[in-house]
């Protein structure tokens, strides 16, 4: 039997946290006339996930086939590389362990794809649901955590302008993905020590390259669980700092070579403009003003970018 939507569940250590997502998928509904599977790709976790799936496979619906698969190559990106290479659905929607979607997630997914065939992959409305209650004026930094709200209208992202959705609640078709994603990653995610991000869109770079357009679809809900520890100040500044230091490679990804010292350029004289604009307009707030501290790591790791780049494409030796 053919199966047309495969969710695949990229985990860490995340046999406290797998639980919540399997049940959620555990009721989807509307999914009478769609064939679908779920994997599970565990990282490298040192704690009881595979025990967990295998405890959940013991008493899951048949009609929805439940796999475990073992990725021993640490980082995000592979994980999603495996996922593909294992889904055998025609579109495979990642959800990570803490991203709970709404019932109608694969079935909203599903119908969306049908409409959109140009559509090599799509995100919807990631929301947050938090343990505490964020800083003021969080949701100019919100998308550093994956929650992403764009509003009620379908619409394309500008990959050309690294406007694009994070992996979390990504669906992507499986043809789209294995004739335009290279089998070995540049950014390979949050590893020990590396806080680099960018792992997200790196592989939404090379659809689009490729022609593929990347949409946004309102309705598919989903809820990224949001622990304390996530909003306190080192994590933020952390992250921030992350996602900003992927920016130089990202922007390089579909570069010609002649656009390449461009692009540097740019990179580094924008931020540096900004980095300064940051400081004069918060001066003397950096220990007051979270927000604005941690856009502040952004433009100073975007700025970074540009050297991490240079050392990650010097010649050794």
């Amino acid at each position: 039997m053919s199966i047309d939507f495969t969710v695949a569940i990229p985990t860490y250590n995340g046999a406290s946290r797998l639980p919540k997502i399997l049940d959620k998928l555990r009721c989807q509904v509307s999914t009478e006339q769609i064939s679908w599977e779920v994997i599970v790709i565990d990282n490298n976790s040192t704690d009881d996930t595979a025990k967990v799936v295998e405890e959940y496979q013991a008493n899951w619906n048949q009609l929805v086939p439940l796999n475990y698969y073992l990725e021993s190559e640490q980082g995000a990106a592979f994980a999603r590389l495996r996922a593909v290479r294992e889904a055998k659905g025609e579109l495979v929607g990642f959800l990570d362990d803490d991203n709970l979607p709404n019932p109608d997630w694969v079935a909203q997914a599903y119908l969306f794809a049908q409409k959109y065939p140009q559509a090599g992959a799509f995100s919807g409305q990631i929301h947050g649901e938090f343990e505490v209650k964020p800083p003021e004026n969080f949701e100019r930094i919100q998308a550093f955590l994956a929650i992403r709200e764009h509003g009620t209208t379908p619409h394309r992202f500008e990959a050309e302008n690294l406007r694009l959705p994070p992996g979390a609640s990504l669906v992507v078709r499986k043809q789209a993905w294995e004739e335009s994603v290279p089998p070995r990653p540049t950014l390979t995610g949050k590893l020990p020590g590396l806080m680099v991000q960018g792992d997200d869109y790196e592989p939404l770079l090379y659809l689009h390259k490729f022609g593929w357009e990347i949409w946004y679809h309102p309705d598919l809900h989903s809820y990224h669980q949001i622990p304390s520890w996530r909003l306190e100040r080192d994590y933020l500044l952390s992250i921030s700092r992350g996602c900003g230091l992927a920016t130089c490679q990202l922007r390089m990804i579909n570069a010609k070579s002649w656009e390449k010292p461009i692009i540097f350029t740019r990179t580094l004289l924008g931020n540096l403009r900004r980095l300064i604009g940051q400081f004069i307009k918060y001066r003397g707030q950096s220990q007051t003003n979270l927000i604005a501290a941690c856009e502040m790591e952004f433009f100073l790791g975007s700025l970074m970018s540009c050297f991490f780049y240079l050392k990650k494409t010097m010649p050794k030796g």
